[in-house]
């Protein structure tokens, strides 16, 4: 059986996985080829360390930093997949449940904000 997230080690293991496939993909790879990886993937594991464990360790705004990017609806849905896919093959439990319900609004919020929703 699968450990749940419960740690920033795991967190760190899920994030590293991700965005692994993230810089792989033909769809999204293009969007993100100006990341500074090894900078940004801290930053994301604070991010998500925050969002799921409490640990207060991301301050930031995250839309801000994705409004100049070319991305549309097929961008998030892509996304969400690769981020499930990844979550699925490492954790299982209430706090992966949780995280992967969270990327779902997250997409869906960044999406109404930028204006991609019908």
């Amino acid at each position: 059986m699968k450990p749940d997230l419960s740690s920033r080690e795991q967190v760190e293991k899920l994030i590293s996985a991700f965005y692994a496939r993230v810089s792989e993909d033909a769809l999204l790879a293009p969007v993100f080829s100006h990341v500074d990886w090894p900078h940004h993937l801290p930053i994301m594991v604070n991010f998500w360390s925050s969002m799921l464990l409490g640990d207060q360790s991301y301050r930031g705004n995250p839309f801000q930093k994705h409004i100049h990017l070319p991305i549309g609806r097929e961008h998030f849905d892509q996304w969400l997949h690769l981020f499930y896919t990844t979550m699925d093959e490492h954790f299982s439990g209430p706090t992966a449940d949780e995280a992967k319900s969270r990327a779902a609004s997250i997409a869906t919020l960044f999406q109404h904000r930028l204006g991609l929703t019908a």
